[in-house]
Order: C-alpha cells, then structure tokens, then sequence
C-alpha cells in the first residue's frame, strides 16, 4: 500500500477542496485590451481538482468556499453546480450593494498564442473567500461525521489574506486528526503575498502547512520560494531543468518534512505558449517515478493544466494506491486539459486511459 487512506465506505466524499472559486472571463483568440465580448466560465486553483475529480473521473467531491449572495455568485454556484461538485460548503455572504467591502472574484485570462504568453489578470481583492477564517468550517462535522478520503488546497488560497493563511493551517490539521490525506499544490504567486509579508511570510506560512502535508505538489520556483529550498541547474520556469537537481532539492526536502509520503511535479519546457514539452515526476518511499513524455504537446490553453494533473494523481491514489499509475494519470489528464479552453477538464476517463495505453489523435467515428 502507497499511503493510508481511509475506508471509501466510511466517507460521503472522496475529496473536498478549499480555495476560492472565481468568475473567469475569457476573450477566446483576442486580447483583454481589445475585447468586445467574454466567454464565462469557473475556475480556482484548488477547486479545478475537485471538478476534475467528479467530472472526468467520476469521484464524489465537495468545494469548501464563500460567495456574495447576488447574481453572479450564484452564477459561479450554477458553473459548480454543473460540473457535479458539492456545493454544500459553500458559505453566503450578504451583498453590500456595491462591493465595498466584499464582492465575488473575477479572472480576466488570456490563452496566448506562439510567442505570446498567456496572461492573468485576477480581480479578487475584498472578495468572500479572502475573509474566509478559522471558525468557519465544522471541520469535525466534514471530515469525522460526514467523512472525505482526501483534503486539497493550496498556496494561492493559503495567500489571499491573513485569515486565509490561517484557516488553511487549521483545515490541514483536523484533516490529520482525522486521518485524511492532505495534498497541497504550493502555486507561488509573489504579487498575492506581496501585501502581506512577501517572501519571508510566504515561507513562514507554508511551512506551517507543510508540517501535515502528506503529497506536497510544486516546482522547483515554489519549493524555492514558498519552502526556502535551492536547486541548481533550473531556471525560472523548469525549461531545461537538470532532473538530477530538480530530485537532489526533493530529497532535501522530504528529510525535513518526513511527513511527505509523495512529492511531484510537471516538468514544462515552453518551446512557445501553443508548444510546450510536457511530463511529470513524483517522489514516494525514496524512489522516483517518471511519466511518459509529450514532446511539443500542442496546448490550447494552459491554464488549469497543472490542476488537472493534480486530479489525475489524486485519482490514481484513491482508486489504485500505485504511485506510478498516480504520475501517469496525472501527466496524461493534465496534457488532455490543456488541448481544452477554460481552466478545468473536458477530458473523460476514457480518454485519458486512451492515451496511457498509447492511443493516438485520429478521428473517432
């Protein structure tokens, strides 16, 4: 057995999510600057794992998050609703009339295209989930009573105020009391600490978390920034990573936090935004496990891959408990993804294990 998972008999859900969930806003082919229409959709770090989860591959999974009782919270609820998620979680916060003081997030996204990088423009400030706090949650109703396999936040959640931060510390813990499985994607984004305490916060934060993590997910920028950890030989954006660096900082990393049982990664060289070298690493019991490669994998939007990849893992673990299964299942659903526009999957279980088997694009008829 990989790791220890609860009974699925036990629990009413597979996975629950924490994070906000935003309104994201897409111009297609063209630019924010220049648009005259948007495409809407839904879209959060860690809820596109839950989604992922349910809709792909068919798992029971809830998001705990808040939203403005107006209008376009429940429109973000409908895009919930619609992808098969629980919205029992969901906290309601009255409507100030103008968003003064709280209002719902929007994510304006561009896809990019051949040397033009994709582009996130969040909209989020004094938004529900920000004000999100400890005391908010019953976690012991959710995870004891009522019951989950597996806990998913992450660093861009942990990062959007104070009260965040440390509700995320307390949903990690009960989670532990509970005997549930804790993955945390750690998503380093500098503009969202930058207001409260940048790096040395950052940092301070998520090794508090990283205390009860059991399948901590980043690359070698987030292990860097958000737990303090070097790796030689990799630039910014793992183009052109050492592999044998990228696994020393690993191993650095789970002897100080022997609490990690997985650790992994996608592995991108970005040739352009519509061409990206892609695959996948994880870490487990001292031993790592490599994906299959897709060289120049053609991406339509890139956003949500990672997320996807998240899922697919997580997937794997519940449903095999085999970490190399977990790598590929995660690389393959994350590549699916990005052939898709909005930030979750579109992909089925059917397709993914297509590719795993080594299915190719012709034309299904």
């Amino acid at each position: 057995m990989a790791i220890q998972l609860r009974e699925k008999s036990t629990c009413r859900y597979d996975q629950i999510s924490l994070g906000e969930v935003m309104l994201r806003l897409d111009p297609g082919e063209g630019r924010i600057r220049t648009a005259r229409h948007f495409t809407a959709w839904e879209g959060g770090g860690e809820y596109n794992t839950s989604r992922g989860l349910r809709k792909c591959f068919g798992f029971k999974t809830a998001i705990c998050t808040a939203f403005v009782d107006n209008e376009v919270g429940h429109l973000i609820e409908d895009f919930i609703m619609q992808g098969g998620v629980d919205t029992d979680f969901i906290l309601w916060r009255p409507d100030d009339g103008i968003g003064r003081s709280i209002r719902n997030g929007l994510n304006f996204t561009e896809r990019g295209f051949g040397i033009r990088g994709a582009v996130g423009l969040p909209d989020r400030g004094h938004s529900a989930a920000s004000q999100l706090k400890p005391g908010d949650f019953d976690w012991d109703l959710i995870f004891g009573k009522i019951g989950a396999r597996w806990l998913h936040t992450g660093g861009i959640f942990a990062a959007l105020s104070e009260s965040t931060a440390e509700l995320t510390i307390e949903a990690v813990k009960a989670a532990k009391r509970h005997g549930i499985i804790v993955s945390y994607d750690l998503n380093y984004r500098p503009s969202l600490w930058k207001s409260i305490g940048g790096l040395k916060r950052a940092q301070a934060v998520n090794r508090e978390i990283a205390k009860y993590v059991d399948v901590m997910i980043g690359n070698e920028e987030d292990f860097t920034a958000s737990l303090g950890f070097e790796v030689k030989g990799a630039d910014e954006h793992l183009s052109g990573i050492e592999i044998d660096a990228f696994k020393a900082m690993i191993e650095t990393a789970v002897k100080e936090f022997p609490n990690f049982k997985v650790a992994a990664t996608t592995l991108r060289h970005v040739i352009t935004a519509t061409k990206n070298d892609w695959s996948a690493i994880l870490w487990h019991a001292g031993k790592f496990y490599e994906s299959r490669k897709y060289p120049g994998l053609e991406i339509l939007d890139r956003v949500g891959g990672g997320d996807s990849f998240a899922s697919g893992l997580q997937f794997a673990f519940l449903e095999f408990n085999d970490p190399q299964k977990a790598v590929d299942y995660g690389a393959a659903h994350g590549a699916l993804a990005s052939t898709t526009p909005g930030d979750t999957s579109m992909a089925s279980r059917r397709e993914v294990e297509k590719i795993l088997a080594g299915g190719s694009a012709r034309v299904q008829r």
